[in-house]
């Protein structure tokens, strides 16, 4: 009696900060962010450990002074990240919109929803990327793969705040997979998060940044079954809460039949935004 009354308050306690956030201007969310990264990663020392360590071994910053402000840095970036996520579960689709500035290169999804054989996203842990699929499933019919929180009690917010407009959502599992297939039989979008580490027997070892990480292959599975078109998403967090661009790029099908070829086009897109990627995430550890 006592786990469920406690489940039940943290569920109402998730859903009511979640609609707090959502009534603060984009900005003021950015500023506490900032500042929650900083006291979150001070509670949190091992954490803090692993954005230091893959920071350090990406090899991005060479220099010791560099490499000091990048985490400082990431730091109130991932902050950010932690606020604007929930800010976005809370918030209307029609909010949420308003904060998208600019999309790169809408014209690479006409051209793929024109070939008709369905549209695999793939969205890095860069910058908010939650709302990719906001944007997308505002338009066209998505389904994403969707991992439950370890809390929870934040898992029917989170389920609700993701389900905006025509998004729909898969678990991973083998279920969540054959769902994954069906909509891209019938020419819709997937999307997934490929940095994600893979449940074991489900990925193979290939290098990110020069170290091994457990990489998915369900992408390759996937493009060799339908040959759908591949847009890599990345969205960008602005200065100043200014709101986000997205970009858009297509990739080579043929250049996703290996996880090394994944994980290098990955590489590429974190290269270009390295402040704004989840180096707390242990991507190297074992599944």
């Amino acid at each position: 009696m006592k786990s469920k009354f406690s489940n039940y308050l943290c569920s109402k306690l998730f859903a009511l900060l979640l609609k707090v956030l959502s009534l603060l201007p984009l900005s003021l969310i950015h500023w506490i962010g900032a500042i929650s990264g900083g006291v979150f990663h001070w509670f949190k020392p091992k954490v803090k450990e692993i954005l230091v360590e893959n920071l350090k071994e990406s090899l991005l910053y060479i220099e010791t002074k560099d490499l000091e402000n990048a985490v400082k840095s990431n730091v109130r970036e991932m902050g950010k990240t932690m606020l604007e996520s929930m800010a976005i579960w809370g918030s209307s689709q029609k909010v949420v919109l308003t904060w998208i500035n600019q999309v790169h290169h809408f014209e690479v999804i006409e051209k793929a929803l024109i070939e008709n054989k369905g549209i695999i996203f793939l969205t890095p842990h860069i910058g908010a990327f939650e709302i990719s699929s906001i944007f997308y499933a505002s338009k066209y019919p998505m389904t994403i793969l969707y991992r439950p929180s370890r809390q929870k009690c934040f898992n029917h917010s989170i389920q609700r705040g993701r389900s905006k407009g025509q998004l729909k959502l898969a678990p991973t599992d083998a279920s969540g997979v054959k769902k994954l297939l069906l909509a891209l039989k019938k020419g819709e979008a997937i999307g997934i998060l490929p940095d994600q580490i893979a449940s074991k027997g489900d990925g193979e070892w290939a290098n990110f940044f020069n170290r091994p990480a457990y990489t998915m292959t369900l992408v390759s599975k996937l493009v060799a079954r339908t040959d759908a078109a591949v847009i890599m998403a990345v969205v960008e967090r602005l200065s100043n809460g200014r709101g986000f661009d997205i970009h858009l790029e297509r990739l080579d099908n043929k250049s996703l039949q290996s996880t090394a070829n994944l994980n290098q086009a990955l590489e590429r897109k974190v290269r270009e935004f390295p402040l704004q990627y989840m180096w707390n995430y242990d991507r190297f550890k074992s599944p």
